[in-house]
């Protein structure tokens, strides 16, 4: 496998697609209802059936249900390095609307050592896209489908989606700008709407970005700074972080503060891996804050409030999630506007595999049906 000639193939493929977004590349309802399906479950789905392709695409002679070198036979691959290492970059480069990371380490298809034939049970969320994956698969193995025409009418199928995507943003934030006024929300409304936004699905990187526009808003004069955001999906022991969010003084690179956020209520043990890092960090941390959007339970909190002693000076506190923000707006009060600008500029640039789609046009959606004055 040559990485960057497959990379080359992939980018005059999307070339192709973008170039013919009115064209299907395939016939037949059945085939084009399989990768719309496909395509917009934003499943792991997509992201194994493109990395089969492409196997099959770069070595004809591979069977494109065998994406597994377990399976030892002639005619099998390793479906998780064209997907690593090649669809990745390929994602993140044009913005595509499917999984951020591998298929191959997805519990679906992380542990597979036979063909993924039709009559291979899976066991998934959504049997039926999982079903329609192997049909494709099937057609290609059996040459009813060439699997160039097929990869391409997937990248047209998620570039399609992923310009709808954009269009919806664009017309929500249009009607933002429209229904701005001079009168500002007032911080209890701000709270309020973030409240509302912390009641839909899949919200767990929002305390993220709650306490980080504050940072960003106010950080001029705490005399503070905020360091860049980690990725969502990346462990602290991948990126060498102390938590969620990292903060340093002005003109110093040391953390000094820590916040790691919480959408269940804190726990001892999560206090105990608090004081491990603590311990084995190089420089002093002033405060290491978790932040919940549960229940703070009191002897939990009593623990923590107990190691400013252990630690040597680090104060180790529990904060609710709104109420730290209630108490910023109040105490900025002048910021609102700024912060819930910053706050939505966030979300907007976090990837759909953290902030997903729904989850931004949602947060647009409360804006504007808040900030409408009768």
């Amino acid at each position: 496998m040559d990485v960057n000639s497959i990379k080359k193939i992939l980018d005059k493929m999307y070339r192709h697609a973008e170039t013919s977004l009115e064209k299907r590349f395939l016939r037949g309802k059945k085939i084009l209802d399989c990768i719309d399906s496909i395509c917009i479950k934003q499943h792991a789905c997509t992201r194994l059936l493109m990395a089969c392709l492409l196997g099959k695409i770069d070595n004809p002679s591979v069977d494109p249900r065998k994406p597994y070198t377990k399976i030892k036979t002639d005619d099998c691959f390793s479906g998780r390095r064209y997907d690593e290492d090649c669809l990745t970059d390929f994602v993140s480069k044009h913005d595509l609307p499917c999984n951020s990371t591998t298929a191959f380490l997805t519990p679906v298809f992380r542990v597979i050592n036979q063909p993924l034939s039709l009559d291979l049970v899976l066991e998934g969320k959504d049997k039926s896209v999982i079903y329609s994956t192997l049909q494709l698969l099937d057609e290609v193995a059996n040459g009813r489908i060439d699997a160039k025409l097929l990869l391409t009418e997937v990248i047209r199928t998620l570039i399609v989606m992923r310009n709808e995507s954009k269009a919806r943003l664009e017309s929500l934030l249009q009607s933002c700008r429209q229904n701005a006024n001079d009168f500002p929300l007032s911080s209890n409304d701000i709270v309020n709407l973030i409240r509302r936004h912390l009641q839909c699905k899949y919200v767990s990187r929002l305390p993220v970005l709650i306490v980080a526009a504050a940072y960003k808003v106010a950080e001029s004069k705490l005399g503070e700074k905020i360091l860049p955001l980690h990725s969502h999906t990346a462990a602290d022991k991948q990126t060498g972080a102390l938590g969620d969010i990292e903060i340093c003084l002005e003109g110093d690179d040391q953390v000094v503060t820590v916040y790691e956020m919480k959408l269940k209520a804190v726990s001892i043990t999560d206090i105990d891996l608090a004081l491990g890092k603590i311990a084995s960090n190089n420089s002093r941390i002033h405060n290491y804050i978790f932040i919940s959007t549960d229940k703070i339970d009191d002897t939990v909190a009593e623990y923590a409030a107990s190691s400013y002693q252990k630690t040597g000076g680090t104060e180790i506190a529990i904060l609710d999630c709104l109420g730290f923000l209630s108490h910023f707006l109040h105490f900025f009060h002048r910021l609102r506007r700024y912060y819930l600008d910053t706050y939505q500029e966030l979300v907007l640039l976090e990837p759909n595999s953290s902030v997903n789609q729904t989850l931004k046009e949602a947060f647009l959606t409360l804006r504007k049906n808040a900030e409408t004055f009768d």
